[in-house]
């Protein structure tokens, strides 16, 4: 090691965290990237089910209208059908 000047082994170490810095950043970069793209799969997924739910909602609210049409019509039915029967 008495041949190899002072500054070499100094200038290696520097040399070598630079680069390992340097693989680091590129690594949470991709790390970033590839979290950012699930996060958007799964915003989009649960926008997907929402809009199922908010389908399922109006279908419900539809169906709902239609029993409440049907009771009154009963109802109407049965009260002009009461004095016949008695």
């Amino acid at each position: 090691m008495q041949h190899f000047p002072k500054f070499l082994v100094p200038s290696l170490f520097i040399a070598l965290s630079l680069t390992a810095c340097g693989n680091l950043g590129k690594d949470i970069e991709n790390k970033l990237m590839e979290l950012k793209s699930k996060t958007e799969t799964l915003d989009s997924t649960i926008n997907k089910e929402i809009d199922k739910v908010s389908t399922l909602d109006s279908l419900i609210n539809q169906e709902s209208e239609k029993v409440k049409k049907l009771d009154t019509l009963i109802n109407n039915t049965s009260s002009r059908l009461a004095p016949i029967t008695n």
